[in-house]
């Protein structure tokens, strides 16, 4: 059975975004774009929000060149365009009309049952992206596992990574410490 993985970058305060909707502030360096590739490799389907799907689809048509002075970079880049357009992706929108990458469909309405589903047929993990679609799976039981990637910011407001009134249980898998100061959590969510 493929797991359900939530997975995102948070400010130390667990916000997602700031006030103004902005994630400008998360840090991607090469370290931590490496880290983001290569845990995509695994991912079969994302499922996202309209607001994450409309961040991600850039990397539908990214025009990614190779630049010798910005080291490997480029290269991680194409890697992860590669990897993401392989992947199949549904976007919840009730307000989305049309889709603007390959293998991609939309859902009006966040069905857990159909999670259930596609969490028994797949032959690849799931990830889910934005955090009102994995606050449901979360209050749903869906998410196997999170992957927190703590920026060193506090940003004092914004949209919350985690809903609240929600209580879950995690069990610590790994961490992993970034040059840049950001670092990673992995948990397992305890049924």
């Amino acid at each position: 059975m493929a797991k359900l993985i939530y997975a995102a970058n948070v400010s130390l305060d667990g916000y997602m975004e700031d006030e103004r909707g902005n994630i400008e502030w998360s840090i991607s360096d090469d370290e931590v774009f490496a880290f983001w590739t290569d845990f995509q490799r695994p991912i079969g389907t994302y499922l996202y929000g309209r607001r994450m799907y409309e961040s991600m689809v850039y990397w539908e048509t990214a025009n990614i060149k190779m630049n010798p002075s910005s080291g490997d970079q480029p290269e991680v880049m194409r890697d992860f365009a590669q990897i993401w357009r392989a992947a199949e992706k549904i976007v919840y929108s009730r307000t989305l009309q049309s889709v603007s990458s390959a293998r991609t469909r939309i859902e009006r309405e966040f069905d857990p049952d159909a999670i259930r589903r596609l969490k028994e047929s797949s032959g690849a993990d799931i990830t889910i992206g934005g955090p009102e679609l994995a606050g449901q799976a979360m209050s749903a039981g869906l998410i196997d596992e999170c992957h927190l990637l703590l920026n060193p910011i506090v940003l004092g407001g914004g949209k919350r990574a985690l809903p609240d009134n929600l209580r879950m249980r995690l069990e610590l898998l790994g961490e992993r410490r970034f040059r840049c100061g950001v670092v990673q959590l992995h948990y397992r969510v305890i049924v």
